[in-house]
């Protein structure tokens, strides 16, 4: 019943972590970046069919995603390069393929490339898991230069195998587990994998598609999250991660409050803005 991937402990018993500079928080901006199938179920969907059917195509479920790619990655990059602010992209491979110029601006603007899967499907429904992970991590590399270094699986789904494979085909850290507040070592079967901390929290698809929070939630909560670990990160670093996704903050009457976000942090000493390998190799070098 325990959690077979990771021994217990308790963050109060643990020895103090330091971030470099004297910084008390790490903080990763992660922007989720898709491809839905047109020919397929939506992965989620805002507007429900007339007589409650489900219709392909779903054009106005597949229409507001792709307003993500379109409209709303260009707001987010925008607010964050104005800010200078690196994200980790977690990135369904095909984007490379489909939609190539947001992966060059990324890689131009020295963004982090995680592997997200080939495209939006939860790797418990592929046939050959190992196939697709070693696919995302082919194409990855094929069209930026650099085999992801990360991996988050679409909507965080692994099956019991996948932290093996995943070590085993060079992956050297996951976000799918939202189990801490700092970066630990995971058990696998050889190699070596670490999780670093992501979150359902300061997520905008809990918050604006399943809770219903209005426009200024995510600003809000973030701000209260903050507030705490940095008062907590005087007994050691913490890192506090935002996920967002083009169609969802990537919206006008949203955007304003996602700039509020990094006005507030940045206002604040000892705020270092770190991708997941950053963090990474920070927390491999301060736990040795």
């Amino acid at each position: 019943m325990t959690n077979p991937r990771a021994d217990y402990s308790p963050i109060i018993d643990r020895k103090p972590l330091n971030l470099p500079d004297g910084s008390r928080i790490g903080v990763m901006v992660v922007v989720n970046v898709e491809e839905w199938d047109i020919n397929a179920p939506m992965p989620r969907t805002v507007l429900p069919t007339p007589q409650g059917v489900s219709v392909l195509p779903d054009i106005p479920n597949y229409s507001w995603f792709d307003y993500g790619l379109r409209v709303g990655f260009w707001r987010l990059k925008e607010v964050l390069d104005r800010h200078g602010v690196k994200a980790t992209v977690s990135l369904n491979a095909s984007i490379c393929n489909s939609y190539p110029r947001i992966v060059d601006e990324c890689v131009d603007s020295g963004w982090e490339i995680m592997g997200h899967g080939f495209t939006q499907r939860a790797i418990n429904l592929e046939k050959n898991e190992r196939d697709v992970i070693r696919r995302t991590i082919e194409t990855i590399k094929n069209k930026t230069g650099k085999a992801p270094r990360g991996w988050m699986g679409p909507g965080l789904a692994e099956t019991f195998d996948t932290p093996d494979i995943l070590a085993e085909e060079g992956v050297e850290y996951v976000c799918d587990w939202v189990n801490d507040d700092q970066p630990y070592q995971m058990k696998v079967k050889s190699g070596s994998l670490f999780s670093i901390p992501y979150t359902v929290e300061l997520n905008d698809i809990p918050i604006y598609l399943i809770q219903h929070h209005r426009s200024p939630e995510l600003y809000e909560r973030t701000k209260e999250q903050f507030d705490v670990l940095y008062q907590e990160a005087k007994q050691g670093a913490r890192i506090l991660t935002i996920a967002t996704h083009p169609y969802i903050t990537g919206v006008p009457h949203r955007i304003g409050y996602f700039d509020k976000i990094f006005q507030y942090l940045r206002s604040h000493d000892g705020v270092l803005f770190m991708t997941g390998s950053e963090i990474l190799d920070w927390y491999k070098s301060a736990s040795a």
